[in-house]
């Protein structure tokens, strides 16, 4: 296997964060063939072999020759580095033979020979680098790609639970209102003829007419049309009204003050986790009571859902439940966060904290 297949373009270790001199040098270097690097990188070798031969033995350039041998390594590849370094030494060697103290040519070769391995020392190390950033710059891609996957499958859920609301709302809704008309037209021809059947054709109407209401508050719920930046106060709000019509458990929503937000994706996640909280307090905890809570200071904006039902269950302290494993994947989207806590008094209290005026809910 070639070693230098091994070796990217530093364009690719920049995606991992390398804002080094290295870096730097990649830009001049990289509109280069790697034929022309190299013969850049000799040259400067030779000018260091030349400086070390003036300047005498007294002012040694030994560390200097290091610097192409770690060109060469980092923008050629580790092979190219491997024979740089028998060039440096030899160049060495030519520089110093006439002023090197040694008395036997056996220690000068000695010496040159240990220059090489050293040489060598410096294209391994570099060799481990670059891998260990390639390694790191993969792993961030990685991570990078199943953060858009996780965000593309949101966005995919949220769109199909919007087309299921505005079939079930223009759809069946339509369907079942019709349905309730023809009922009570029937019902209006037989109330004078026969009596008992037309009670039984307004039962039917009233049932009928209830499917609806709760048909359109489900559609409302799979996908509140007014959930936006502004909107989220009259859609909280609406989801309590909705809740508390339909089982029968008191939910309230207390807003502080007017809520500032710049993106209607914002609303959407916030909305989702208020209304999975409060969909598992009014299933699971046993209350009788649920607040929903909406504050903004200048640096937080803090959403509580408070219940005064059983408290939390073992799971529950967990966090091994899909749909808080879904609330803090949501609030971790706006950089939030998202705590399970006991309630004063009894029941459990959600909170989720996010910045103030978050940019984006994407990273």
């Amino acid at each position: 296997m070639r070693t230098e297949t091994m070796i990217e373009p530093l364009s690719t270790i920049e995606q991992a964060g390398d804002r080094s001199l290295l870096s730097g040098l990649d830009r001049w270097l990289a509109p280069l063939r790697p034929g022309a690097q190299l013969l850049l990188f000799v040259a400067l070798t030779f000018l260091i072999g030349w400086l070390d031969h003036v300047t005498g033995w007294e002012m040694s350039f030994f560390v200097f020759y290091a610097l192409p041998v770690l060109g060469v390594a980092w923008w050629v590849g580790i092979r190219a580095g491997l024979w740089m370094s028998i060039v440096a030494g030899v160049v060495w060697w030519v520089s110093n033979q006439w002023t090197s103290p040694y008395e036997t040519s056996l220690g000068y070769a000695w010496a040159a020979l240990s220059r090489v391995f050293y040489f060598f020392l410096v294209v391994y190390a570099i060799r481990e680098v670059r891998q260990r950033q390639q390694s790191d710059a993969r792993t961030i891609q990685a991570m990078q790609e199943r953060r858009q996957l996780e965000l593309d499958l949101v966005a995919v859920s949220e769109h199909e639970q919007q087309r299921i609301g505005q079939d079930l709302h223009d759809g069946l809704c339509q369907r079942l209102a019709a349905i309730g008309c023809a009922a009570r037209v029937l019902a209006d021809e037989l109330s004078h003829a026969q009596p008992e059947p037309a009670k039984d054709a307004v039962a039917i109407e009233e049932a009928i007419r209830d499917a609806v209401a709760e048909a359109r508050a489900l559609a409302r719920g799979i996908f509140p049309v007014h959930v936006n930046s502004r909107g989220l106060s009259a859609a909280l709000q609406e989801l309590a009204n909705s809740l508390t019509r339909m089982t029968g458990i008191e939910v309230h929503l207390e807003d502080r003050g007017e809520l500032c937000l710049k993106q209607a994706e914002v609303a959407m996640h916030l909305y989702r986790i208020a209304q999975e909280a409060v969909s598992n307090a009014v299933k699971h905890s046993g209350a009788d009571s649920v607040q929903i809570r909406l504050e903004q200071d200048q640096h937080m904006l803090r959403m509580s859902i408070e219940d005064n039902g059983q408290g939390m269950g073992l799971s529950a302290q967990r966090g091994e439940g899909m749909g808080l494993r879904t609330m803090r994947y949501r609030a971790s989207l706006l950089n939030g966060e998202l705590q399970l806590l006991p309630r004063l008094g009894g029941g459990t209290r959600v909170l989720c904290q996010i910045p103030n005026q978050p940019e984006h809910p994407n990273p």
